[in-house]
Order: structure tokens, then sequence, then C-alpha cells
């Protein structure tokens, strides 16, 4: 299959007779990479039209996460400074947006590539899921959602890192009652050139679980210095390693919240039943809507859903637009257990929360990318080897 990347919407026809049928038109670069990631996309085209930079940028991010797929660059002129960029950015071919014949060539040669690509590395896909967990205000739950989310995933047999993207506030480290050694302050001097090593050297294990965790910075006047392309390389490297990144976001949209949203693969939107909630997540559903991020990849959670304040499950429903998928109960052993660093779903596994929790991620998050619920008793998922 093939991604076209053009802001035209008659690109489609206009290239359709050189790419054939099996074509799926983007106006983003952010969407060309989701695409990729859902997978079954062996090509890229980039249009004509779409700037030389951010061509080059998407080549080069393509070229470390899916080495298999190719990325061919249409242009208006064939120049030599833009031949000499694209192929050091990663681009198979450059080619004149008039030849289709050129075009047609091009596309067959990089398919057939792309074929070997496969074959030698087995047609494995070693790429793990990112699951960010939001809410556009504090207080409804977010953290708790996620830690118990990716808490679980680990206990089961799923490699599961859990990295607190709240760079200001974070929270994950004092509920899980992890020692303040490390965190993602650390990564900051290899940004650009982290590795597996340099990840794992950070990442703290939380030992009742078998859960990764990489805290958030320790000084809330550090959450300036983490620059958002170490949040994306991070996010990228991460996924590559664990069968699930779950990721704990701040209740606002910063550029490194933005640049993670772009590289995940479901998002959980937590509210509660309280309008000022409600109402900033309305608002944050219309920004990613601007921002042409995938609306099918949405799960809304709502918590402490059992409480009679005057707004319904219903009202939630129709003022987001969305189906409630989860319904999770007020329940005083919630901040018991945050108190004593205790994970529900986990060490008590039959508490009303736990169940709710759990009964979430096994028919909805697990099933969103083609799983089947845990067995009891079973440990379903692949555990990938550990990276060295």
């Amino acid at each position: 299959m093939t991604v076209l990347w053009d802001p035209a919407q008659s690109a489609l026809d206009t290239f359709r007779i050189a790419l054939g049928d099996d074509l799926d038109l983007v106006a983003h670069g952010a969407a060309v990479t989701r695409e990729v990631d859902n997978g079954g996309h062996h090509l890229v085209v980039i249009g004509p039209d779409v700037p030389a930079e951010s061509a080059y940028q998407l080549a080069e991010q393509l070229r470390i996460d899916r080495p298999a797929v190719g990325v061919l660059l249409l242009r208006h002129r064939l120049e030599v400074a833009v031949l000499t960029q694209a192929l050091r950015s990663g681009v198979r071919e450059v080619v004149q947006a008039d030849d289709h014949a050129a075009l047609v060539d091009a596309a067959r040669r990089s398919e057939a590539l792309s074929a070997q690509m496969g074959a030698t590395s087995g047609g494995s896909d070693t790429t793990g899921h990112v699951v960010t967990v939001f809410s556009a205000k504090g207080g409804v739950g977010k953290t708790t959602v996620s830690v118990n989310l990716a808490a679980y995933l680990a206990s089961n047999g799923a490699r599961t890192l859990l990295i607190d993207l709240d760079l200001m506030f974070g929270d994950v480290g004092i509920c899980l009652q992890l020692p303040p050694t490390t965190s993602i302050m650390d990564l900051v001097s290899m940004t650009g050139h982290l590795d597996a090593q340099g990840m794992a050297s950070v990442v703290q294990r939380h030992e009742a679980s078998g859960l990764d965790v990489l805290v958030a910075p320790h000084d809330p006047a550090d959450a300036d210095r983490v620059p958002a392309d170490l949040v994306s390389e991070l996010i990228r490297l991460a996924r590559t390693n664990y069968d699930y990144v779950v990721l704990d976001m701040p209740p606002s949209m910063p550029e490194h919240v933005l640049g993670a949203f772009d590289l995940s693969d479901l998002l959980v939107l937590v509210s509660t039943l309280d309008i000022p909630a409600v109402k900033n997540l309305r608002l944050a559903i219309n920004t990613l809507d601007a921002l042409g991020a995938s609306q099918q990849n949405r799960l809304l959670v709502l918590n402490r859903s059992d409480l009679k304040v005057g707004l319904s499950s219903k009202d939630v429903e129709a003022a987001l637009c969305y189906p409630v998928s989860a319904k999770l109960p007020n329940a005083l052993s919630v901040p018991a257990a945050s108190n004593r660093g205790m994970v529900l779903a986990v060490d008590n596994p039959k508490d009303n929360f736990a169940v709710a929790l759990r009964e979430f991620a096994d028919h909805k998050v697990r099933p969103h990318f083609g799983e089947e619920p845990t067995r009891s008793g079973g440990r379903r998922i692949h555990r990938r080897k550990a990276a060295k």
C-alpha cells in the first residue's frame, strides 16, 4: 500500500494512474507517520508542493523507525541541491512530478527493495504500541489510570514502559514510591543520539508488577530544559524495545505533548462528572481535530462515574460526541493505595476499581491492537528481549 502526502485533494486523481488504486492521501506529515505505523504501507510518496525541509525531516524519521518503508520525493523541477539533500535524508529517489512513467518505475524499484528488506528481517514487526493517557483538567484521576493500566499490562507478560511526561508536576514516581535517583532529565545530554543503553540507564523497575518506569524531573524548574525533540526521540526508541509504552500527560498541550500525540497509537481521554472537566476536554478534542489527529484512535474513560452530582454519563457522551468506553467507580481504596505505593489492578485485583480497570484493558485497549484478552493464569503477550 502507498501513502501520498499532498495538501491538495486533487493529487489523488493526478497520481492514481501511476501509483495504483491502493493509495491513501494524507495532508499532514503526522498523518503519514500514523498511517505507516498502522502497518501495510511500504511506500510514501511526497507531493511536489510539500516543503522540502518537511520532506527531508520525514524521510530521516522513517529511515530510523521504518527502514523498509520507501520514500519518493516529487518536485516540479529537479535541482542538484534538492537531489543531494534528499538522498542524504533517506529519500530513495527524486522524480519530476509530471513524469508519470518515471514515477511508475521508481515506485516499482522501491517496492522491490522493501520486499527484500522485509524478507531479510524475517518480516517481523518490532514496533510496540504507544498508549497516551490524557485529561484537560487536573484531579480527574489521569495518573491513577496510567499507573494501573501500565502495571496491569506488565503484570500479564507485556514488556511495558510508563513514561511520566507531566514534566513539571509528574506524580508517577511518588505514586509507585520509586526512589528519586534518575529521571528523564538524565537523558537531556543524549538528545539526538539516544540509544537503548542510555534509556535503560535511567529506567526504574516497579518490582511488584514488572513495570519499567521513567519519571518526570524531580525539580519543576527543570521541565523547560527537556526539549520536545528528546521526548519524540525517546518515544520512537521505546516502542522498538517494549510491547507497550504508556504516556502519562499533563493537563495541557505544550510542544512535547503535541509531538507525543503524533506518535501515539491510542489516546485514552479521562474525564469526571463535572462541567469544567468536560468543557476542557471538549476544547482539547477540538484542538486535536484541528491538528488532523485520528478520531478512531480515542477511548473515553469516565472516572468516579457512580457519583450523584447531577451529571450523567449520557450528558458527557453528548457533550464530547464520544461513547464512554469504561466507567471507573469512585472508591476510597484508590487514594489509600496511592498513599501506600500500591497498584490496585495488581495488588488487589478484586477491588471494584481494579476490576473495572482490568475490564477496560482487556476488552478495549487490547482489542484495539488486535489482541485477545488475557486468560486467567496465562501469559498471552510475547515478552520482548530486553535491550542490552
